[in-house]
């Protein structure tokens, strides 16, 4: 085995290692990374020849977590890894739109990279290596690529930027950056923030790049030593100069469309047409061609009418300031929103910007409601969820709507980013917002933050502060210093131009972001003013949003259930729920309600919920009686619960019982418990007398409640063992005298 090792520090010493030439061997390449006692394996295979037609990176990234990484089983029935989480498709988009700019744009073979997480100890977060380890493969083998790339994390801890954090570090950090860059150029961006600015940002982005560097110049040396900067020969394009050079003849007319100013779907028609008057003419002109042959020129001038397409949008933007819609470049397409479009979810609204439209709904529930996150490294409930669904139809496409693709995964995830510290910590709802993209022209992830912000303050969640987001886009020409920010992109835009950067915010701060730069040479001047760009975009749209609802309702709809939260002290926790769970079960019996009780912080989290407030009060009443505690002087309801020769015990407050003595219950002597008429689950008011400071016994009495009969005298008490006479003469007690008093006159 030919193994090479290559060693890299991080800003704070840490070491990461990368391997190569000991295991998967049969890959195209492959590498071993490995920080402190976290391992991961990543391998690269590329098809030697393209498929016939493909004019595209038919790239596919996936990582996978193992659960033996981490000493652990599986859950489910068959106890076997199975599809990936939303962790590990997040992880493979991050790592996908790092590496996928980066192939040469003529390069069409299927290329297929798996990063493995073998090893973890749960110190180290294993996502931010995951690029770093994909790039380092792809350096050890001699499939085509331009530059290499990695990819690092950078966190905000009391106020110090922190490369590739532990997981006790993220705890106390207000910004989590996943950065991926090439040793000259930043190419991803993806992230949350507690509300920072955007000069904040930048200076995260700096500390990425910096750290960046060495990694790449680390892959560079490892490929020299392999050999492998020398890459394969290939040739998956069949290019027709002439050709092209007839569908270049077209600029000039798509350039005409551009100005314009169509809706989307009449600019799409327009640019058609163009093209299908062309293949007509070509085909007459051709007439000697077979039909197979055609069939290959016409996919070929297709890819050259997209670069032409591409060049006349630029240009047009460059040279005359025009967009394809007609606005200016920093203008936002007209706004309408509308909240409770729908009578029965609990929070719902439409949010519609130009050609895009999100319809958001909001459902409250319980803290039953939950999502178990059971990944290999991080188990825990997530209470506040959002789902983004993409219909075909929100594009006028004809096809079948399947499952969920990564991309639905990915853009609900940054919505849920944009939102989720909004929401009050001791909110006690658990909350879902799905949105459903209905039309589609650019940015509908930033429409879902929009949508969903007022969804959530139609059901009455108490946000903290709105949100908003917008999408940012960039046109610079290789060699050019003009350039030109485009704020609230449209879906062509961000097809045809050189960066798609969407941030979400509120009034004071940046909550999100996600940045994917196709350019090279984007200086931190452009990525800067781009920044404050979108905060006047995200200013206007928030203010349009503002006009329909400004704040949260007061009070929730009627269909939403009912949730009080209280705490309790911990020790109180088992006597709620009793053994097996007897007394919470019948506490939701009797009442209808739903109780949940966690151990949090050393306190008893009790959640109780109901359709309706009575079943509330009659659960937090019989909680708040389990909890009580009794005190002294107080009269209580209580309930017989055994009879005993001296007296019996009296339960005064659920699981509280204290002796009654025989003594205590009338104010003549009794010679028994049952000459009251006291007996087993009989109902009686007592009042607590005193509580013993050494047992904590309680001591009652029920004659104190009633009147004390006329001529009653209380007989003097002696010490016990004291045989003494009275002072009253030597004659014993009447059999009718109570034994501690005496009744005046005749017998």
């Amino acid at each position: 085995m030919n193994v090479i090792t290559k060693t890299v520090q991080l800003p704070d010493g840490r070491t990461i290692s990368i391997e190569t030439g000991k295991v998967a061997k049969q890959a195209d390449g492959a590498a071993v990374l490995r920080l402190g006692n976290t391992v991961l394996l990543a391998t690269v295979c590329a098809a030697k020849e393209a498929v016939p037609g493909t004019d595209f990176m038919p790239l596919q990234v996936d990582y996978r977590e193992q659960y033996s990484a981490a000493g652990r089983f599986p859950g489910g029935f068959t106890k076997r890894e199975g599809k990936p989480s939303d962790e590990e498709i997040l992880t493979s988009r991050l790592v996908d739109r790092a590496l996928r700019p980066l192939f040469p744009s003529d390069y069409h073979c299927e290329v297929y990279v798996q990063v493995m997480l073998l090893s973890a100890d749960g110190v180290d977060q294993p996502d931010a290596l995951a690029g770093f380890a994909a790039s380092a493969a792809m350096a050890c083998s001699d499939i085509p690529f331009d530059y290499t790339i990695s990819e690092v994390r950078v966190a905000r801890v009391n106020g110090e930027y922190v490369v590739n954090p532990t997981f006790q570090q993220m705890a106390e950090a207000d910004m989590d950056l996943m950065v991926g860059a090439t040793k000259d150029n930043i190419m991803m961006v993806e992230g949350e923030m507690k509300e920072v600015t955007e000069q904040d940002l930048i200076a995260a982005l700096k500390v990425a790049h910096e750290a960046i560097k060495p990694m790449c110049e680390l892959q560079d040396e490892l490929a020299r030593e392999l050999g492998t900067d020398k890459k394969r020969e290939y040739d998956d394009e069949v290019n027709d100069e002439e050709l092209r050079t007839q569908v270049k003849g077209l600029y000039q007319q798509v350039y005409d469309v551009n100005r314009q100013a169509l809706e989307k779907h009449a600019r799409h028609d327009a640019f058609d047409k163009i093209l299908a008057d062309f293949l007509e003419a070509y085909d007459a002109a051709h007439a000697d061609l077979a039909a197979e042959e055609l069939d290959e020129k016409h996919a070929e001038a297709a890819r050259y009418y997209d670069d032409v397409m591409r060049d006349a949008m630029r240009r047009c933007i460059l040279d005359e300031g025009l967009r394809l819609d007609g606005r200016a470049t920093t203008e936002i397409r007209p706004i309408w929103c509308e909240v409770s479009p729908l009578p029965m979810p609990h929070g719902s609204a439409l949010f519609q910007r130009g050609e895009t439209m999100s319809l958001s709904t909001c459902t409250l529930g319980t803290k039953l409601d939950e999502k178990l996150v059971d990944g290999v490294l991080n188990r825990s409930y997530q209470r506040f969820l959002l789902h983004y669904n993409f219909p075909p139809f929100s594009t006028g496409e004809a096809k079948a709507q399947r499952g969920v693709g990564r991309r639905e995964v990915g853009h609900g995830h940054l919505a849920w980013r944009g939102l989720k510290d909004q929401i009050p910590a001791d909110f006690p709802y658990t909350v879902r917002l799905v949105s459903q993209i209905l039309e589609s022209n650019g940015s509908s992830s930033m429409a879902t933050v929009c949508a969903g912000t007022l969804a959530l303050m139609d059901a009455g969640v108490p946000m903290k502060k709105p949100v908003a987001g917008i999408a940012m886009g960039l046109i610079k020409n290789p060699g050019e210093d003009k350039y030109a920010i485009l704020s609230d992109i449209l879906g062509d835009e961000d097809h045809l131009g050189d960066m798609d950067f969407k941030t979400t915010g509120t009034k004071d701060g940046l909550t999100a972001t996600q940045m994917d730069i196709k350019c090279d040479g984007l200086s931190f001047e452009i990525l800067e003013k781009a920044l404050m760009q979108a905060k006047a975009g995200r200013e206007h749209i928030m203010g349009e949003m503002m006009k329909t609802m400004s704040e949260p309702r007061a009070e929730m709809k009627p269909q939403v259930p009912r949730i009080v939260a209280i705490e309790i002290p911990k020790e109180f926790i088992g006597a709620v729920i009793g053994p097996g769970g007897k007394i919470i079960q019948q506490m939701q019996e009797d009442s209808g309600a739903t109780i949940t009780i966690d151990e949090v912080d050393g306190v008893g989290k009790v959640q109780i919920s109901a359709p309706n407030k009575d079943s509330i009060d009659i659960a937090l009443g019989k909680i708040k009686a389990i909890v009580a505690m009794p005190e002294v002087g107080e009269v209580y309801d209580g309930t017989v619960k055994s009879v005993m020769p001296y007296g019996c015990f009296v339960e005064i407050l659920p699981g509280k019982e204290g002796l009654l003595h025989i003594s205590e219950i009338e104010w003549k002597r009794l010679e028994s418990v049952e000459e009251a008429g006291i007996k087993e689950g009989d109902k009686i008011k007592v009042k607590l007398l005193e509580v013993d400071p050494k047992t904590g016994k309680y001591k009652l009495s029920h004659r104190v409640l009633i009147e004390k009969p006329e001529g009653y005298v209380e007989r003097e008490r002696r010490p016990r063992g004291d045989r003494r006479p009275r002072r009253d003469g030597d004659h014993r007690p009447h059999r009718f005298e109570h034994r501690d008093n005496d009744f005046s006159g005749e017998e």
